[in-house]
């Protein structure tokens, strides 16, 4: 079987199964008490999602592994790309576990969620060096790759945590971090098809089809939230991806509103500590235009666009890599 055919495969078997889990799991969240915490200091309108499903994130994790093991089956990629994936995920579960079951709003204290990362992210370095990807950085739109030797590996560990932590910030309104993740998905099944990384290719489709059968329970009005197990897992997925096909750098280019949404908490933060002022509304960016009067959906809608933009600009990003 062609790589083209297994990913499509890959990305049918990720969707099918979260559409399946979807009418089981659900339910059962919601008999467990597994409801959203709405914080106050957030837009008022978001107050009516309290209790909502939340850790729904368990489906895509169930999907991808499905979807790229029965596909990829046990290759050394697919194991190191679940693994990086299943650890990230696995820090987002105690943090939703701690907020939902002992009723601390911040979860996790932000001390040991970045331990957590760190270990991740030394993970996915070791599985970089075992998999013999090199030390090399391609930079995008040029056939420029740098070599920049024991660096790398400390560069991975700053993708991942950079990552798991840009879409955690993003996962913020019905179908936003789940639509975008499946945008950047795939992107990165061509990327990887166009590179040779047949396992990626798989993978990243997995991903991206757990991610669309997810939005059909996560689209407005939301019946489940992905939680802090989902948004970290997905990021680590996405930094996985990035560091096994060479493109850590077109990251940045294809989950481009992810940046910008990081770009906007640090903004508001050096403002406000030095002027007494905010920049924004509110951040992340996302809140600042529901906050300007831009209905829930058509800020979704319009980040999904500008996502699809980048994804095509990474895409033609790529001379040279390979």
């Amino acid at each position: 079987m062609s790589a083209v055919k297994m990913s499509i495969l890959a990305g049918g078997i990720g969707l099918a199964t979260v559409l399946l889990l979807g009418p089981l799991v659900i339910p059962l969240l919601y008999r467990l008490k597994f409801g959203q915490e709405i914080r106050d200091d957030g837009p008022r309108a978001h107050l009516k999602k309290r209790g909502t499903a939340t850790m729904g994130g368990i489906m895509i994790l169930a999907g991808t592994a499905l979807a790229s093991f029965l596909v990829n089956g046990a290759s050394p990629e697919n194991l190191f790309l679940f693994a990086v994936m299943l650890g990230c995920g696995l820090l987002g579960f105690a943090d939703d576990y701690l907020k939902i079951v002992f009723r601390r709003p911040l979860g996790l204290r932000a001390r040991a969620k970045m331990l957590g990362l760190l270990i991740v992210g030394a993970f996915l370095a070791w599985s970089a060096y075992i998999l013999q990807r090199g030390t090399l950085i391609a930079i995008p739109f040029t056939e420029l790759k740098i070599q920049v030797g024991l660096f790398y590996y400390l560069f991975v560990v700053l993708v991942l945590i950079a990552t798991a932590n840009a879409v955690n910030l993003t996962d913020g309104l019905d179908g936003l971090a789940g639509g975008l993740t499946a945008i950047v998905g795939i992107a990165y099944v061509f990327i990887s098809l166009l590179t040779g990384h047949e396992a990626a290719a798989v993978f990243a489709a997995a991903v991206s089809g757990s991610c669309l059968g997810f939005l059909k329970f996560n689209h407005y009005p939301a019946r489940v939230f992905m939680g802090d197990t989902g948004s970290l897992a997905l990021g680590g997925a996405l930094a996985g991806i990035a560091v096994l096909t060479v493109s850590e750098l077109t990251l940045v280019i294809l989950g481009g509103v992810f940046v910008l949404e990081v770009i906007s908490v640090v903004i508001q933060v050096i403002s406000f500590q030095m002027s007494g002022k905010r920049v924004f509304r509110m951040s992340p960016l996302h809140h600042h235009f529901e906050l300007s009067g831009w209905p829930e959906v058509r800020v979704v809608y319009f980040f999904w666009l500008i996502g699809c933009c980048l994804a095509v600009l990474g895409i033609l990003s790529l001379r040279g890599m390979g």
